[in-house]
């Protein structure tokens, strides 16, 4: 890893993060746009505060009082199937059921216990690593939270709403419980990237369903790439359950299509297409913005980087979300540039496939995602002869 190069890209992401934050606030100072999310980064909060009086008497309570209709209703004759495991054996011992295994685990994040655990596996550096990478995703989720709050006024059908529905309550479940978790390491948690406000603010001002290509396809699957390379560290295990959520969310867009496919029009737009490739091209400098991090943890971010690209293009083939180049084609695209980039600042680097690589650890989390991966087995395709042809022109430019 060559660190001048990436003191100077630092510097870099910095300038340009500055010049488009002010870009945008002075957009919304005259009434024309803007930052549209009402989300600080910067303190970790929503425009507004923390307001937890508020949050605990809402949010929390209405986690503790969630009843299910296979307990309360079993009478209506539907075959809900909404109870845990768990919670049927509780209710087999005791019938005034009504789990607690959420907030027990929110509980421990502000223990002594906890921190010593994490103090005890963890040093320093390495924990202001897992926090630096981790809170690209708190602060997704925040944004998500915004996202699918507007995907429910615009998803069809009774099943479709309550899908989203859910999803909405996840993504709040998910900000509040990581916002504790990161906090109580005891490290600083930095802003936005601007890579990443690049993503989720061109995300939130996605017209419709189209928001269920930056959301679904592109953040959700990097949210369930990074959960699925931390759960199996001591001390995050919790991040198994988010993961879990994840593999829901990215199989949302091909089960709603399914049902409510999208107009031809809508899947081939030249400027649907052109704007989501404009989502998916700032996700890739932020590679190199947590390549120091990540090999503080012992991981490749190219390595990573790779096993992503794979699934979001896998799964945007499958869904119908087209883009001006190919999926096929930009992958191999990219894994060109991975190796031009690790063949300029890391010394004696060979050619890699880093599009094969694979990031998830832990038996049931791969598992998890070969089901969810398995739903987008039949995409549509270009032929290998074409994508071939339009791979060698752009080895030709380069």
């Amino acid at each position: 890893m060559n660190s001048k190069f990436h003191d100077n890209f630092d510097k870099f992401e910095r300038v340009l993060n500055s010049a488009i934050r002010n870009y945008d606030k002075a957009k919304g100072l005259i009434g024309i746009g803007g930052r549209k999310g009402r989300y600080d980064d910067y303190n970790f909060e929503f425009v507004g505060g923390a307001n937890d009086k508020l949050r605990i008497k809402h949010y929390d309570k209405s986690l503790r009082m969630l009843w299910k209709a296979e307990q309360h209703a079993p009478h209506t004759g539907t075959d809900f199937k909404d109870l845990t495991k768990d919670e049927k054996a509780f209710l087999t011992q005791a019938k005034d059921s009504l789990s607690v295994a959420e907030k027990k685990e929110l509980d421990r994040y502000s223990t002594e216990e906890y921190k010593a655990l994490i103090n005890a596996h963890y040093t320093q550096e390495q924990k202001q690593a897992i926090v630096n990478v981790l809170s690209l995703i708190a602060h997704g989720e925040a944004y998500a939270w915004m996202v699918s709050a507007e995907v429910l006024v615009d998803a069809e059908s009774t099943g479709g709403k309550a899908a989203v529905t859910m999803q909405v309550l996840e993504e709040a479940k998910h900000f509040v419980v990581l916002r504790e978790l990161l906090l109580a390491w005891d490290c600083e948690v930095p802003r936005f990237l601007v890579w990443e406000y690049l993503v989720m603010e061109r995300t939130l001002k996605s017209k419709g369903l189209e928001k269920f290509f930056g959301m679904n396809v592109l953040v959700e699957n990097i949210a369930m790439g990074l959960f699925g390379m931390f759960g199996e560290m001591p001390g995050l295990e919790i991040l198994k359950m988010f993961h879990l959520d994840e593999s829901r969310h990215c199989a949302l867009p091909v089960n709603y299509f399914d049902e409510l496919p999208m107009s031809w029009w809508q899947k081939y737009s030249p400027y649907a297409q052109l704007r989501r490739l404009s989502m998916v091209l700032p996700a890739i400098p932020l590679l190199v913005s947590i390549e120091k991090d990540m090999a503080v943890l012992g991981v490749d971010s190219l390595e990573f980087g790779g096993s992503l690209v794979r699934k979001v293009f896998h799964m945007t083939d499958r869904v119908g979300f087209h883009m001006v180049i190919p999926p096929v084609v930009l992958t191999e695209m990219l894994n060109d540039a991975f190796n031009m980039y690790a063949k300029l600042t890391r010394k004696g680097h060979d050619y890699s496939d880093f599009m094969s690589s694979e990031s998830v650890t832990g038996e049931e989390m791969a598992r998890i995602e070969k089901e969810v991966f398995d739903l987008y087995r039949a995409g549509k395709k270009v032929t290998s002869e074409t994508g071939g042809k339009i791979l060698n022109w752009g080895r030709k430019v380069a």
